[in-house]
Formats: C-alpha cells, sequence, structure tokens
C-alpha cells in the first residue's frame, strides 16, 4: 500500500503493505520457499539476471522478505534495504561491502562489542586495517584519514557509554576524501534519527530492538542509498546471509506500533534517567536527551527524540559485591543482553573493557532499558536495590 504522506506515523502503519493484491489481508502473507519454479528457460535467465528485484531462490527474499525490506527502506528514506539474521550480520556486510585487503577503516572507540571483534579479528586476518578513534572528534576526524582509508563507521549514540557524534561534520569530511559511511542506528530507529538525510550511505539497524519490540527476532537491516545498494547486497549473498519468512512477518508486525512504544520508552527512560540524577550513588547519567549530558546539543540539533535506553555512572567507591547485591534482588528490572521489548533491564557494562583510543576511568557503569511497565513500581524497584546496594558496603 503506498501513501503519499511522507509522515513517520503514517509510513510506519502503511508502508509495504498491499493488501489487495493478497485478497484484501492487511498483513503480508508468510511465504516459506527455498526453490522458485519458472514456467520456460527464459524465464528462469531473467530470473537470474533480476535475482534481487524479483522471487527468484529463497535465500534470495520472499514476499514477506521484501515487504518489510520495502517498509523499512521507505521510514528511513533509502533506496533498497535488506534484510539480515542479526543486527550484527547487517553490521559486517555493511562493511564488507566497501572493503578489501590492505585497506583501513575508522571505527569509534564507543562501537558496539561484537563490531569491535569483527574488525580486530575477522578484517585484521584479511589484511584490513582498523584505527578505533573518539567519537567526540567531529571535523577533526580527517586527520585520520590515511591513503589506503576507505571507510569511516559511526554509531551515535554509542553502545555502553552513549557518547554522540556530529555526523554531518564526519560524513563531510568523509565525502571530501570520497569514502564510504555507515552508521549503526539502532539506538534511534526507526523514529527518532534519519541519518541517510544527513549524506550517510548506509544505515544499519538491529531490528531485533525496536522493530520488532517483542523480544523473540534476532533481526538486522541495512538501508542503503542507490549507489550503496548492490555492494552490501553483494556481501550479504557472498556471506549466505538471509532472513527468515517468519521473522520478517514478525518484524513487519512488530513495525506497525514501534511509533506508539517508542513514545512510552522515550518518557519512561527520562522519567527514570531524572530520577537517577538525584540518587546519591550515581556520580553521572549517560543519556543525550539530558541538557546536562555532554552530547545534548547535537542530540537536539539530529535527534526528534531519544529512545528507552540509557546508562548510570556510580561512584569509584562503590564495589563489585554492593552491586551484585543490588542487581541479584531486582524484580521488574531483568538482566539480559539485547533491549528494545517491552520490558525493562539493567545489565552490568564494562566499556574498561573495550576502550583502546578513550580509556574509560570513572565508575562502574550499569546500562538501563525502560520498558514499559509502571513508571512508580519501576522506580520502588531501583529503590529497593539501591538499599541492597548501600547495606552490603
Amino acid at each position: 500500500m503506498r501513501s503519499k504522506s511522507k509522515k513517520a506515523d503514517t509510513l510506519i502503519t502503511h508502508a509495504g503493505r498491499d493488501p489487495y493484491a493478497n485478497f484484501g489481508v492487511v498483513n503480508p502473507p508468510v511465504y516459506h520457499a527455498s526453490t522458485i519454479l519458472h514456467r520456460t528457460v527464459a524465464d528462469l535467465e531473467k530470473a537470474q539476471r533480476n535475482r534481487y528485484n524479483q522471487v527468484t531462490y529463497g535465500r534470495y527474499g520472499t514476499p514477506t522478505t521484501f515487504a518489510l525490506e520495502e517498509a523499512v527502506a521507505a521510514i528511513e528514506g533509502g533506496h533498497r534495504a535488506i534484510a539480515f539474521c542479526s543486527g550484527a550480520a547487517s553490521c559486517y556486510a555493511a562493511i564488507l561491502g566497501f572493503v578489501r585487503a590492505g585497506d583501513h577503516v575508522l571505527v569509534p572507540d564507543s562501537v558496539y562489542g561484537p563490531v569491535r571483534a569483527f574488525c580486530t579479528g575477522f578484517l585484521a586476518r584479511f589484511g584490513v586495517a582498523t584505527t578505533f578513534y573518539d567519537p567526540r572528534l567531529g571535523a577533526g576526524i580527517a586527520e585520520l584519514f590515511q591513503s589506503n582509508t576507505r571507510l569511516v563507521y559511526l554509531e551515535s549514540p554509542g553502545s555502553l557509554t552513549f557518547e554522540m557524534q556530529d555526523v554531518p561534520a564526519i560524513v563531510a569530511a568523509a565525502k571530501a576524501r570520497g569514502l564510504r559511511t555507515v552508521i549503526d542506528n539502532t539506538w534511534a530507529a526507526p523514529l527518532f534519527f534519519k541519518p541517510l538525510a544527513l549524506g550517510v550511505d548506509v544505515e544499519v539497524i538491529a531490528a531485533t530492538k525496536y522493530i520488532v519490540g517483542h523480544s523473540d527476532v534476532m533481526m538486522g537491516i541495512a538501508v542503503c542509498t542507490e549507489e550503496s545498494f548492490l555492494p552490501v547486497r553483494t556481501a550479504a549473498t557472498e556471506m549466505g546471509n538471509h532472513a527468515a519468512p517468519d521473522d520478517c512477518y514478525l518484524a513487519l508486525r512488530g513495525l506497525r506500533t514501534a511509533a506508539v512504544r517508542l513514545r512510552q520508552h522515550q518518557a519512561q527512560g527520562l522519567a527514570l534517567a531524572r530520577w537517577l540524577e538525584k540518587r546519591p550513588e550515581v556520580a553521572r547519567v549517560l543519556h543525550p536527551g539530558l541538557p546536562e549530558d555532554p552530547g545534548h546539543a547535537l542530540w537536539r540539533r539530529d535527534f526528534t527524540g531519544a529512545s528507552g535506553l540509557f546508562a548510570i555512572v556510580l561512584h569509584r567507591d562503590i564495589a563489585k559485591p554492593a552491586i551484585d547485591a543490588m542487581l541479584d534482588g531486582m524484580e521488574l528490572f531483568g538482566m539480559g543482553a539485547s533491549w528494545g521489548g517491552f520490558e525493562s533491564l539493567i545489565l552490568p557494562a564494562h566499556p574498561e573493557r573495550l576502550r583502546t583510543a578513550v580509556p574509560w576511568t570513572e565508575g562502574a557503569v550499569l546500562r538501563l532499558h525502560a520498558g514499559l511497565e509502571d513508571l512508580g513500581d519501576l522506580i520502588a524497584d531501583l529503590e529497593q536495590g539501591f538499599a541492597r546496594l548501600a547495606a552490603a558496603r
């Protein structure tokens, strides 16, 4: 179903749907397929030539896959989107689409941990060098460009510590040297930030998070400009990546309510962040939506909202046994990786184990995801946790 409106809420509701091509069924049906039959040799040869534009083989996508890709591309303002079996897979393919042995890439020091491991492991083994840079560099990143630099990777805000990046300045510096840019936009997608409109070549999203929204599907999506689509699509094919049709269906279903959920996650997250700012155990709150945050001005300039994910830094004199006592008794805040579902989460984070360009020297970090529970109940759960922390000190 195509809509003339470009408003986010309308696109999230209608993009990627064509009910009257499916007997009036509101949601695209699930097509399970590996083999696709062709009536003639001419039809087969045409399909082989157009394998990324029509249903030709299960791994290249079914109508269910294409519906999700069409919807997300429309919402994010991209030429085409590609669905993957995980967010990590979409990040890896977006990088591999543009680099080869002997190349150099720039990656923020605050990057998602598995991407860091991919760069220092997989890429290094195949002759691609990585420099991790201070995410706050902005236009100064140009000083790190080498003759063999091919790609600048961004993530704003950054994983675990939520540094904001000056995306337009970094993109402008990269374009001046003919370099490609890729950004992980999981934190703000699919509503609060549109990096392709700022000149980024590829946007990767862990759709596991807010697009699916129910903590039950692994999914990644890469949204590409016209020039970047084929390199990333080819990398995905060569890696054997694809998304299962049932997962695409669930992602489409989750997408339809993402705008409503994200606004509630935003409200809950900001309320919790403001409450935590006043706690004596908290040295500072890492949330770009707070006026006190160092990245707040960039957030206000480029973003239209905030998700429910943020972190707190505890005072340095709070030791691990006290933190463990706090976390072990939480009732509503679960301890688990991932985020973006309806439930609240709290997790010890360890940026000091990862950083190389900007070493982490502050206190212990706890990452929180604000779910959809009653706000008062969430605050009460945290209050009881801090009481256990105090008793264990």
